[in-house]
């Protein structure tokens, strides 16, 4: 179960709002000793929504390490297409569930609940914090809500997909659970201005590899991004027409995601800029116990 520390100006979970915290005291490195520390720590929102950046400044200064929680960013080879961190980006910081396998394998929800559970056994072993990061509400179901799969493999993501409320009633484990909110126009910008970013000539490169190698017979290629660069390459769309409608896929699948995730109360709603602070109370908080 989630533990429900007290702590001045956290919310009641589910609540939509917190109070702004003050300045964290500690300098950035100082919670390095973590072995008192039990809490697992679970960035989530919506694609666009900052989860990448927030969740490597929280790993820095917790002496954490990250897996994601992305059902895209598992296949190699696509990178920019689905918005992956960087080895820049990333800070030195270690990133588990990238790159997993290529995109005409099978990999399923059952597949990574496994993976995460033994990778956040590994990060705990090393006195480090593990920080699950990522959009695919049902990859994060599973994990805290210990879902059970049928069969060595496990079963699709579709098998699931109509599970109700009543199956999320109780946590199985320590979760801090914390999602990223924005107002519906700023989401929207951000997500132009990202497309704006992502077409250029290393997403074509990307594109045409993945094309010749994989084909668009293969299920990772539907991605919605890799469809709309391959017609603008081949003169189907013209640029702003190819962003346009990419656009609108990745606001439907934004829409997608927070109607998911707002089925779970346990989640803490905060803005960007509330979610650093936030949690470096709540681990130092549990540092303190």
């Amino acid at each position: 179960m989630v533990k429900n520390i007290a702590i001045e100006g956290i919310p009641e979970r589910g609540s939509a709002r917190v109070s702004a915290f003050s300045p964290v005291a500690t300098g950035e490195n100082d919670a390095t000793r973590n072995s008192n520390i039990s809490t697992t720590v679970i960035v989530l929102g919506p694609t666009g929504s900052g989860k990448t950046g927030i969740s490597i400044k929280i790993a820095k200064a917790l002496n954490g390490e990250i897996i994601s929680a992305d059902s895209r960013a598992i296949y190699k080879g696509m990178d920019i297409g689905t918005a992956k961190p960087t080895k820049k980006e990333m800070q030195g910081i270690a990133h588990y569930g990238i790159d997993l396998i290529e995109p005409n394998e099978r990999f399923t929800v059952a597949d990574w609940k496994t993976y995460a559970e033994a990778k956040i056994k590994e990060i705990k072993a090393h006195d480090k914090i593990p920080i699950i990061v990522g959009g695919t509400g049902l990859y994060i179901d599973a994990l805290i809500y210990n879902y059970k799969f049928k069969g060595p493999t496990g079963a699709k993501i579709g098998d699931f997909e109509q599970k109700s409320c009543s199956d999320r009633t109780e946590i199985k484990g320590n979760y801090l659970l914390v999602g990223i909110k924005w107002e519906t126009s700023e989401l929207r910008a951000r997500l132009k201005t990202r497309l704006d970013q992502m077409f250029c000539d290393d997403l074509y490169k990307e594109t045409k590899i993945l094309v010749q190698k994989y084909g668009w017979d293969c299920g990772a290629m539907k991605s919605d991004i890799y469809e709309y660069a391959w017609k603008y390459m081949n003169g189907e769309l013209s640029l702003k027409e190819a962003k346009e409608k990419c656009f609108y896929e990745d606001w439907h699948l934004a829409k997608r995601q927070m109607t998911w995730f707002k089925r779970n109360p346990e989640i803490h709603w905060l803005e960007l800029e509330q979610i650093y602070s936030f949690v470096l109370k709540y681990i130092q908080n549990e540092q303190s116990r």
